[in-house]
């Protein structure tokens, strides 16, 4: 019974997309729905008005799905608070504080740090870190252990290399081919030049009929038929006499 219940409260393992996970997670937009697949780890994202209703059904039905709850946009804003509290530079913190202030404050906070590079990398660093800990959180609550995911190797030069060869050698024996084919009908016009005019009508005749005789269809070779039954044999057969035995005469059959 112990086991069991070990066995029911195991986290699952899931090898979690991290970044499309990270996007469902930033984006809170009301006609968004994203969900993580359980067994696969990747997340799909359905919209309201562009996806089919009777799917989205579908999803939410289906166990092998966990939606995703995003981070709400007053956490999201709390998190530009947090960053504009780690700038240094007076007029540069003063701008953002202006930025994030009334409708469209993120709009305004993401066009203020295109100027500055180095803290927009930096703000894109702590919004990361910031959703990283909001995922780890939220799997942890599902029971869910994120794992590695299968990373797809790259063949190398001497992986295909044997391929390439078998494939160069194929092309070679069909251009091999095709030399052989253009050599044979230059020999071939060779010998039409150098036929006398009398026996150029007999030439065409000869070539006209090879050409045709592709299209003509083989005969098929007709099943050899058992041989039949001489009258002879069929005779003995209903008289019941072996084969090489006499039939007994008259005069016998009297004695007997």
């Amino acid at each position: 019974m112990s086991k069991k219940n070990d066995a029911e409260t195991l986290p699952r393992q899931v090898p979690i997309a991290w970044e499309a996970l990270e996007d469902a997670f930033e984006n809170n937009a009301p006609e968004v729905h994203s969900y993580l697949h359980l067994d696969t780890g990747e997340v799909i994202r359905i919209v309201d008005g562009v996806a089919d209703p009777q799917m989205h059904q579908r999803v939410m039905r289906d166990s092998s799905y966990l939606r995703v709850d995003p981070v709400s946009s007053r956490e999201q804003y709390r998190w530009m608070e947090r960053f504009i509290a780690t700038v240094d530079e007076p007029e540069f913190r003063d701008k953002l504080v202006r930025a994030i202030d009334g409708k469209g404050a993120f709009r305004r906070f993401k066009d203020v740090l295109m100027s500055y590079p180095v803290d927009r990398e930096r703000w894109f660093a702590f919004r990361s870190d910031r959703l990283r800990s909001c995922m780890e959180a939220w799997l942890t609550a599902h029971g869910i252990e994120a794992v590695e995911r299968r990373k797809w190797e790259v063949p190398t030069a001497e992986d295909v290399a044997p391929q390439v060869e078998r494939e160069q050698e194929r092309r070679k024996g069909r251009k091999s081919r095709a030399v052989i084919a253009d050599a044979q009908r230059g020999r071939l016009r060779e010998l039409a030049d150098d036929l006398p005019a009398r026996e150029l009508d007999a030439a065409v005749a000869f070539l006209e009929f090879l050409r045709e005789r592709k299209h003509i269809p083989r005969p098929r070779a007709k099943t050899p038929e058992p041989p039949e039954a001489s009258e002879s044999s069929e005779d003995g057969a209903d008289d019941g006499a072996p084969e090489g035995a006499d039939a007994p005469s008259e005069s016998a059959a009297e004695e007997s």
